[in-house]
């Protein structure tokens, strides 16, 4: 006999050997049990999670001569005439292939014939979303009132497709992607029936390379057995057939990206395509080392869902201490465009090293995520005890003139002529501030206001959200005060860019200042 697939082989023959699907398989066969079969199902979910192999055995079950506990016995003539699909009662209909008008009159016509034997005929119409706008409207009438003979099963991996008018007339069950550990188990229990010599590292990537799809999990496993046949199956061995990489090449690859370098980082995407792994794999593989950081950060009872050693998972942790949770998500968002790119792209390395460039170099960038990463780097600097300018005695003179101008009587109100102070000692107000907040401030223009108001004028969304915020608009507000000598309050409004209204405002940075200058982080 010819050699047959693992997932053709062990395709699951009784609603017990379903696995994955609990929710599925205990409501139909409590309606076998009691006798409350419907007319129509749909049964909708991705790829490999069961979908055709419930509706066999739900056909085999209805028809079933012995039942037991609604599962079909798999012994009695029915049963085994359905599993060697010679039985009449069972009609299969792949809809791709078979999705005219036409088709469906044949069905049509063919349910007012009853079983010849058996109770049920069962139409099982794969992929049904395919079907034609006229060959939904001709199964209609009889998909709401068939023969009650008739059972109608349609499978749909896009239920979105299928018309609202279709969707009414069936029971609908969504089937869900099989977690890793259910894949694991399943994969573990047929490599001992097939006396396989497996690691269990390389099941549990198997497992999760098959993204919840049993039948693809499946067929990994019999792709990687061919290749290393009579041999034991390792986790090196898998990582070299499905092109996957190590997870220990994604800890040197964050590395490299935290400490900007991007000859160690581009040296190991170059070692990636030496050794002829799959970019896509690779990409989509980063992504998922990256999604674990962030949730070993949101919380530390994560074990079950991360699905990893303890040493892993301790490893994990020292990485994710490293790292700001702003600059992750960053990182995350430029891998998953990145994903999307390469789906089309015919120069993957090339996309792949302009990402890794972006992710070391965040002013290549211009928005909120790379502000709050180049944000992260300079604080990182300032804690590993880098300098950014010498200390300026102006500023020590600056906070004694205040202080004692605060004794001596309380600040006067602020008036429209104080901009000009503002803006003629902007770089001392600035250079009192914390690194950060210098350079959120940079592109602010600045106005007078009512009621001793200092307006900041920002074109940027994330500029004036910042300052909105009551720690850093205090912190402007003292200093302002403290140089010019009077009381004022801080008021940020966003500047529509070219708009006549800026024709209001001042932009001090145009100044040249004596004493200070900003600080540009790309000269460290």
């Amino acid at each position: 006999m010819s050699y047959q697939a693992l997932y053709r082989k062990w395709r699951p023959q009784t609603f017990e050997d379903v696995k994955g699907q609990e929710h599925i398989v205990t409501t139909l066969k409590n309606q076998i049990r009691l006798g409350r079969v419907g007319h129509a199902y749909l049964f909708c979910g991705t790829r490999g999670t069961g979908k055709t192999s419930v509706a066999k055995i739900f056909a085999k079950a209805v028809n079933c001569l012995q039942p037991v506990d609604g599962s079909p016995c798999g012994e009695c003539a029915m049963c085994r005439a359905i599993q060697s699909q010679t039985s009449m009662n069972v009609i299969e209909i792949d809809a791709a292939s078979n999705n005219g008008i036409d088709n469906i009159r044949e069905i049509r016509d063919e349910v007012e014939y009853s079983p010849t034997e058996g109770r049920y005929k069962v139409y099982i119409i794969d992929e049904v979303h395919m079907l034609s706008i006229g060959a939904f409207n001709a199964l209609l009438k009889t998909l709401e009132e068939p023969p009650e003979y008739v059972i109608f099963i349609l499978a749909t991996t896009e239920a979105h497709k299928i018309p609202v008018t279709i969707l009414s007339r069936c029971q609908r069950y969504d089937f869900r992607r099989i977690t890793v550990d259910t894949i694991t188990g399943r994969l573990t229990e047929l490599a001992e029936k097939e006396n396989l010599d497996v690691e269990e590292k390389a099941l549990r990537y198997i497992a999760r390379a098959a993204d919840g799809s049993m039948r693809d999990a499946l067929s990994l496993l019999d792709q990687c057995i061919a290749f290393y046949l009579n041999e034991r199956l390792t986790y090196d061995h898998v990582l070299d057939i499905l092109g996957a990489v190590d997870t220990t090449v994604f800890s040197r690859l964050l590395r490299s990206v935290l400490d900007q370098d991007i000859a160690g980082a581009l040296k190991l995407i170059e070692d990636v395509v030496v050794q002829g792994r799959e970019l896509g794999q690779f990409v989509t593989d980063f992504t998922w080392y990256l999604r674990n950081l962030m949730l070993v950060q949101s919380s530390d009872q994560l074990e079950d869902i991360l699905d990893m050693s303890t040493e892993n998972l301790a490893a994990l942790k020292e990485e994710a201490a490293r790292i700001k949770q702003a600059v992750l998500m960053r990182y995350i968002r430029i891998f998953s465009e990145l994903t999307n790119q390469l789906r089309y792209s015919t120069q993957k390395r090339v996309l792949i090293e302009l990402a890794v460039v972006k992710l070391c170099r965040p002013q290549m960038e211009n928005n909120y995520e790379s502000i709050l990463n180049r944000l992260a780097v300079l604080e990182d600097k300032i804690e590993n005890g880098m300098t950014f300018a010498p200390e300026r005695p102006v500023r020590q003179a600056a906070v004694t003139e205040a202080v004692k101008a605060e004794e001596a009587s309380a600040l006067p109100p602020a008036q429209a002529r104080d901009v000009e102070a503002v803006v003629g000692q902007w770089g001392k107000i600035t250079s009192g501030l914390e690194a950060s907040m210098m350079i959120m401030l940079k592109p602010a223009l600045v106005s007078a206001g009512p009621d001793n108001q200092i307006i900041l004028g920002f074109r940027q969304e994330m500029n004036k959200a910042y300052f909105d915020e009551e720690s850093h608009r205090a912190a402007v507000e003292a200093s302002v005060s403290e140089h010019i000598g009077k009381a004022i309050r801080i008021v940020t409004k966003l500047l529509d860019s070219g708009k006549s209204e800026e024709a209001l405002f001042i932009n001090p940075n145009k100044i040249r200042l004596e004493h200070v200058e900003f600080i540009d982080e790309d000269q460290f």
